[in-house]
């Protein structure tokens, strides 16, 4: 099945499938076959890349997966996820939220009517005494973050899996221009993307691992956030490598002088959100026709106002029920594998429509989402329990930098044809080419 996979997103993508090697066992354990996802998203990138799939080495693709473990900022591991964020027990059944950013939650605690020194016992008892629905009714209403956990849905899994999973569409009608590099470079040889500009709008770990492989393999990639809206420094520096970092307000002239000399730009806010700044596909596709627009979503383009995260989509697609240790309390894949997978796709795809588009011209989308990904992995092989975890020393697959002064050790590519340039700090650049 893995194999199968693999070959029909080499299909969607156009690239042509090369003689395909004994699928390696990813250190992944769990239930559902997240080692498998993880070998096939990667592979797509290597030959997206050019990469010979023979030197993929399956734990050096799970360190990457599991690069939150193997992060060290001065020496110490950073606290990733906030004690507001888990699994918490209603009246009638299991809630997932994720409160990481501060403003999520602060609105956590006030759905909650909690005071903002509230503690972690204080929420759980709180969703002790609620029923489900109406508490994450009442989060969803102040900006806050929850969904229910809830057991797979095999009809609309099975509808999901009836769509791409990596939706490219071309529209032969629009103009386009010369690209800022004439022509990719040869595959062997030299990085695929050198020369190639690339808009980063994205957070959270699957846009960025998309636009840090962008980076990884040559591409010019300035990522630019919004004012007032810092990233965690430990979720930058796990996946910022290469990458340059800049605060642009959307509105600003410059931002579309910045579209105007791109070759392409990666979302992954909100769709209703980029509608709302005009950067949505129809926009932008009508004011910059040349660009390959790459999107990522976490419930799919038919909920645009959805906002979401890996964790939440495995509560609500039933992967953390299959994951469930007991067959009660909700369980978890080992790694942000809906994240990571989405990341390396996402990067394939730019990185050939970008080929695409310099022969065939037009304007080019592509988009994917957690969803969809949490879909194709619940129609792969399962077991009835997790395999046994297999030792893997992470260190083996470290990269080291140093960053403004500090010591910052992540996980090393997951191509091993490639070094990863450091991680630079969040907003120390100019919003410029």
């Amino acid at each position: 099945m893995t194999r199968t996979l693999l070959v029909r997103l080499l299909r969607e993508l156009g690239i042509p499938s090369p003689e395909l090697p004994p699928v390696p066992d990813v250190p992944l354990p769990s239930r559902l076959s997240t080692g498998s996802l993880a070998w096939t998203a990667v592979a797509v990138a290597a030959c997206a890349a050019g990469v010979d799939l023979r030197t993929l080495d399956p734990d050096r693709i799970a360190a990457a997966y599991r690069s939150d473990r193997l992060l060290r900022l001065d020496g110490s591991a950073p606290d990733v996820w906030s004690p507001l964020s888990g699994f918490w027990r209603t009246t009638d059944g299991w809630v997932r939220t994720h409160a990481n950013y501060p403003h999520h939650a602060q609105r956590l605690r006030t759905a909650l009517q909690l005071s903002p020194s509230a503690t972690a016992d204080d929420v759980s008892r709180a969703f002790a005494r609620s029923r489900r629905d109406e508490v994450i009714e009442r989060i969803a209403s102040l900006g806050g973050l929850a969904v229910p956990v809830l057991s797979e849905d095999r009809a609309a899994d099975t509808a999901l899996r009836a769509t791409p999973l990596l939706a490219v569409h071309h529209d032969a009608g629009t103009g386009s221009r010369t690209p800022s590099a004439a022509a990719r470079r040869p595959l062997h040889g030299g990085r695929p993307l050198e020369g190639r500009r690339v808009l980063d709008l994205t957070r959270v770990i699957a846009g960025p691992v998309a636009t840090r492989t962008l980076a990884l393999w040559g591409a010019d990639v300035l990522r630019i956030d919004p004012p007032g809206l810092a990233e965690p420094e430990w979720q930058h520096f796990d996946t910022g490598h290469g990458k340059r970092s800049a605060v642009l307000d959307a509105h600003d002239p410059r931002f579309h002088e910045l579209l105007s000399n791109a070759d392409a730009i990666v979302l992954g806010y909100r769709p209703s959100s980029l509608a709302h700044l005009g950067l949505d596909i129809p926009s932008l596709s009508e004011r910059h026709p040349h660009l390959v627009i790459a999107q990522l979503s976490a419930w799919g383009l038919d909920h645009p106002e959805r906002a979401g995260f890996d964790s939440l989509v495995q509560a609500e697609s039933g992967i953390a029920m299959v994951e469930s240790p007991d067959g009660d309390r909700p369980g978890a894949l080992p790694a942000q594998a809906l994240d990571h997978s989405a990341g390396y796709l996402l990067a394939a795809a730019v990185c050939t429509t970008l080929d695409r588009r310099d022969v065939q011209g037009g304007s080019w989308t592509v988009h994917t989402s957690l969803r969809r990904i949490a879909a194709e992995l619940l129609g792969m092989e399962r077991r009835t329990e997790a395999e046994p975890s297999t030792a893997s020393d992470l260190a083996a697959h470290a990269a080291h930098f140093a960053v403004n002064g500090r010591e910052v050790v992540t996980a090393a590519p997951a191509l091993p044809a490639y070094a990863f340039g450091a991680p630079r700090p969040f907003a120390g650049d100019a919003p410029s080419w």
